[in-house]
């Protein structure tokens, strides 16, 4: 299992390479969200063991608040490697994360999750309620049958 603090070096790295979509602090929160969601849909399990909380902002991994919270809005710098390995399944879910994710700004990002039942079950018991990584799998679970 990752550390959620690799699966955002991750996307830091995509930043670089590829179609080079920068990475805002707000951007990044989602990003990884999205990963913990698709890897409960697809393989059952999460991708890294951290809670998710329901912020104003959508989705936030409190340990990456802590590392990223003086960026503000500003871009995040790239890096140009990643020096651990990635399980293929993980690196699955994060390509797939990127393909689907990687073009949009963080206040689009934000936006979609505010229309998603796992943040909405999460906000509606309250301000930094855990995100239940169930309600995650249910509901993006259904996505994936749904494009069958």
């Amino acid at each position: 299992m990752m550390d959620v603090r690799q699966v955002a070096l991750y996307f830091r790295n995509k930043s670089l390479i590829g179609r080079n979509f920068s990475i805002t602090h707000l951007k990044l929160q989602k990003l990884v969200y999205y990963a913990q969601a698709w890897s409960m849909a697809i393989y059952g399990r999460p991708i890294f063991n951290s809670d998710l909380e329901a912020w104003l902002h959508g989705p936030v991994s409190r340990e990456l608040y802590r590392e990223y919270r003086d960026y503000g809005s500003r871009e995040i710098p790239p890096i140009d490697n990643l020096n651990f390995q990635i399980d293929s399944k993980d690196l699955d879910v994060l390509e797939g994360v990127w393909k689907l994710y990687g073009e949009y700004d963080g206040k689009y990002l934000e936006t979609l999750t505010h229309k998603e039942s796992p943040w909405l079950n999460a906000w509606s018991k309250g301000m930094n309620e855990i995100i239940q990584v169930e309600d995650m799998k249910e509901y993006y679970s259904g996505l994936l049958q749904g494009a069958n």
